[in-house]
């Protein structure tokens, strides 16, 4: 493994150092803003801008490293996301720390698409699901870290906002410096949502669905502890708690809709989203150790349900059309992810912060209703094989370039019409026959 991931290693130093600026800088703007006095509207909007930047990134930085290559193109947008977070710390205002988020999210998702692209320049067919998975550790391991430096010391000061702008600026230096060839222009992706829709029309809705929760809690979780009284210590804990327990039952449940139709899954996936969403809002836990172990619960039933419908649409799709669908659901998670903070700050608004996790249910009850109903007019494929499951990393920091990285991206990709076999000249009279 060492000598696959030796050529890489200074790409995959580089996108540690942006995930670790990226985990401190997502988690420190919701837990500053509250202690600023933003409204928590104002807060969802902030997540709201985050999304609306990513998407845009997603679809506008192709261009950009098509005009001045890779090597600049990342050290662009690291270098503004430093600055970015750098002017959130002169300006504490709601309305310029959204529109700075929607700055961070476009860089984000353009040097993250660079990185990505690189890296799967580099790999090869032998190595590329080694690749792919040390780089989603990597990713998970940077951003839970990054995250837990608010641990160490109070929100309130200067001090995490330069060492965030510190981590943009150092993950500029490994691919400044590497001699590695830099690949191919990135491909702009396009969003197709009627054949999304008549691949799978379960995949397309439901990708939109979930990234309503998932936004809504990526952005307003932190905000939900500090409503309840967490220390922001705790709130750090609790927010990577629930990564971590989406990490943890991910490829259980995979595996599950490995056997079974998907949908199945997915329905008791969302029950169970439901029954801990409804207890959270309900019961209303203070103390640090419950709240963090039905997070974990919680996180483990939301996150896995993006790779389960990308599955699910796949076992539809053709091969080689693997790229396109799940690139279109990233988009339409996209889209949710942008929905999402702005209802739930304003069920936290109307009904207190338990509203968050009502907010959810509804959501999931839709989920729900919607998959029944899909599963009345059309049965599961049948006597067709099925990809097996494969984890996905977090939506909030998955590209169209991610797809690509994926080995089933190798894989669906059509084969190379075979060479014609010229005739052979027929044998003399005199030859044996073998």
């Amino acid at each position: 493994m060492a000598s696959q991931l030796i050529p890489v290693a200074a790409l995959l130093m580089g996108s540690a150092l942006l995930l670790i600026a990226g985990g401190i800088h997502g988690l420190l703007l919701p837990i500053r803003g509250a202690i600023e006095g933003f409204s928590t509207t104002e807060l969802g909007l902030i997540g709201t801008g985050w999304a609306v930047g990513f998407v845009l990134g997603c679809l506008i930085v192709p261009r950009i490293v098509r005009r001045v290559g890779h090597v600049r193109a990342y050290g662009v947008m690291a270098s503004i996301a430093g600055v970015v977070i750098l002017i959130n710390l002169l300006w504490i205002s709601p309305w310029a720390w959204i529109g700075l988020r929607a700055f961070s999210g476009f860089c984000f998702a353009g040097a993250q698409m660079i990185v990505e692209s690189w890296l799967n320049e580099r790999a090869t067919r032998e190595n590329r699901g080694t690749i792919f998975s040390v780089y989603q550790m990597v990713n998970f391991a940077a951003s839970t870290a990054g995250q837990l430096l608010l641990a160490t010391a109070p929100a309130e000061g200067f001090f995490f906002f330069v060492l965030g702008a510190i981590f943009y600026s150092l993950a500029i230096l490994p691919s400044a410096l590497s001699t590695a060839q830099t690949p191919r222009p990135l491909k702009t992706t396009k969003l197709d949502l009627r054949s999304l829709f008549r691949n799978s029309p379960v995949s397309a809705v439901g990708c939109f669905l979930i990234g309503l929760v998932n936004g809504a809690f990526g952005t307003l979780g932190a905000v939900y502890g500090q409503k309840i009284g967490l220390p922001t210590a705790i709130i750090a804990f609790f927010m990577s708690a629930a990564v971590l327990g989406g990490a943890i039952t991910q490829v259980p449940l995979g595996k599950l809709s490995d056997k079974v139709d998907r949908r199945f899954v997915l329905i008791g996936v969302a029950v169970a989203a439901i029954v801990m969403s409804l207890a959270i809002a309900f019961v209303n836990p203070t103390q640090p150790v419950v709240i963090i172990g039905m997070i974990a619960l919680f996180g483990g039933m939301i996150y896995p349900m993006y790779g389960l419908t990308v599955a699910h649409a796949n076992d539809y799709a053709a091969p080689d059309d693997f790229v396109k669908v799940a690139s279109g659901l990233l988009l339409m998670s996209g889209f949710g992810t942008m929905i999402g903070p702005i209802i739930g700050a304003l069920a936290m608004e109307h009904l207190g912060p338990g509203g968050l996790f009502t907010f959810f249910s509804v959501v999931h009850v839709v989920l729900i209703a919607y998959t029944a109903y899909r599963m009345s007019r059309r049965p599961a494929p049948r006597d067709v094989p099925r990809d097996a499951f494969q984890s996905v990393p977090p939506l909030k920091n998955a590209t169209p370039e991610t797809i690509a990285m994926d080995p089933r991206a190798e894989d669906s990709k059509p084969a190379a019409p075979a060479a014609p076999v010229a005739a052979l000249p027929p044998a003399p009279a005199s030859a044996p026959v073998p």
